[in-house]
């Protein structure tokens, strides 16, 4: 198993290019299933995800080729309407496939993905939403049992205790788009991954209307058709590259995001007075002196703050001058890196689902364990402002969300080793 030694090293100066968006990438790539014709989808990030998302395909009967390096062929002429337990339980975003199969299948055998470290995940709205397009649906030896032949648009709404669900909208918003009729989603998730695959279906012969707004409008079509799409840039792999330059008071451009997908984040930001130069497609932190601010902040369904960013923002307010508190409302457990932010000399208190960050700490390097893809961030991040060596164990939930994460961050100067577990001093291993 790898783990990365991570060592405090100065600023991080340079220019790091944005990838394609995990969370955009894998409705789109269920959403080929939607046709017989053939979809080409570029940008599409090269991710343990990913590669599980497109084994998933293969299983169903899609035709799947890699034509170069982030561009996929993908044709679903013969598919089957069953996607099993032994491949959805590797990703829960795998769930996407039933809205899919439901369009085009009109029927639809999926395993119910398992729990998630960072709290529970139900896919009750997704039922909801098949069930108001007059789906039956059945829960039947953990899979999702659905007949849809007599599947029809209609007024639904979606919203839920934390408000709108990004994957619960994509599956009925796939499922409606060949549904006979009008389908009224309300309370739809706006979040920029979500606008990006309604541009995609928009592509292929659908009609929307309201993309990017709580409510969207679906005429029903017999037939989608293939076409060119290019994933959009990931939004938190921007993000966590602007904290690692912030953390560590560097000079660094974020190449290839549009600022106004990261507005409440920058907004963040500028109020903890870090200074910055926004472009057309692109983010430069600049060096600072003294200290920033600290902040509180609540993460909300999008255009709040991003779940996603929470703890790559935590790691950050470590090192204001001040109190600063987080609360989560998205994922109640999405606060296990604090003990390890802890370990390395953080001082933090939870209140509820609230973090009250301390800062000024003065941290050091020490070895730590990833619970999530985003806290595995967030401890790397740390590691930046600590002195001596931190090594992070689990990594391969960072795999599943960062494309060549340490490359890019090696190439603008940070000290941070891919290496074998056994490569870690024993002493550590055996704490």
């Amino acid at each position: 198993m790898d783990v990365f030694k991570v060592s405090g090293n100065g600023p991080l100066n340079g220019t790091i290019e944005v990838g394609g968006a995990k969370n955009a990438a894998l409705p789109i790539l269920a959403a080929t299933l939607l046709t017989d014709e053939t979809v080409v989808l570029k940008n599409v990030p090269d991710l343990s995800d990913m590669r599980f998302m497109i084994e998933i395909l293969q299983h169903v009967g899609a035709e799947t080729v890699q034509s170069e390096p982030g561009t996929w062929e993908i044709t679903a002429k013969k598919i089957t309407h069953i996607a099993p337990y032994e491949l959805v339980r590797k990703m829960r975003a795998s769930v996407c496939l039933l809205g899919p199969l439901v369009a085009r299948m009109r029927k639809a055998e999926v395993s119910i993905p398992g729990g998630c470290v960072i709290g529970p995940r139900p896919i009750d709205l997704h039922i909801k939403g098949l069930q108001k397009l007059n789906c039956k649906v059945e829960i039947a030896n953990g899979y999702v049992n659905v007949d849809a032949s007599a599947i029809k648009g209609g007024p639904i709404f979606l919203g839920g205790r934390s408000g709108s669900t990004v994957t619960g909208t994509a599956n009925i918003v796939m499922a409606a788009v060949l549904a006979p009729g009008s389908t009224r989603l309300e309370c739809a998730a706006c979040e920029p991954e979500v606008v990006d695959l309604c541009n995609l279906l928009v592509k292929m012969g659908a009609k929307i209307d309201g993309i990017g707004s709580p409510e969207l409008i679906i005429t029903g079509v017999e037939k989608l058709h293939g076409c060119e799409h290019a994933v959009i840039a990931d939004r938190i792999e921007a993000g966590t590259f602007i904290v690692a330059a912030a953390i560590t008071r560097g000079d660094v451009t974020v190449k290839g995001i549009a600022p106004k997908l990261l507005s409440a984040f920058l907004d963040k930001l500028e109020e903890a007075g870090l200074p910055m130069e926004l472009g057309d497609d692109s983010i430069r932190v600049l060096p600072y002196e003294g200290s920033l601010k600290p902040v509180d902040v609540i993460t909300l369904p999008h255009p709040g703050y991003p779940t996603d960013l929470q703890a790559q923002l935590g790691a950050l307010m470590t090192q204001t001058d001040g109190i600063s508190i987080i609360t989560e409302r998205i994922y109640p457990n999405r606060f296990m890196h604090v003990p390890e932010l802890q370990r390395m000399g953080a001082d933090i208190a939870m209140e509820g689902p609230s973090a009250i960050i301390k800062g000024a700490s003065k941290l050091s390097g020490a070895p730590v364990m990833a619970s999530d893809l985003r806290a595995s961030a967030a401890l790397i991040l740390a590691a930046f402002a600590a002195t001596g060596d931190t090594w992070i164990q689990r990594i391969y939930h960072l795999d599943r969300g960062y494309e060549r994460f340490e490359q890019k961050l090696t190439a603008i100067g940070a000290k941070i080793e891919r290496l074998s577990e056994k490569d870690m001093p024993k002493e550590l291993l055996e704490e």
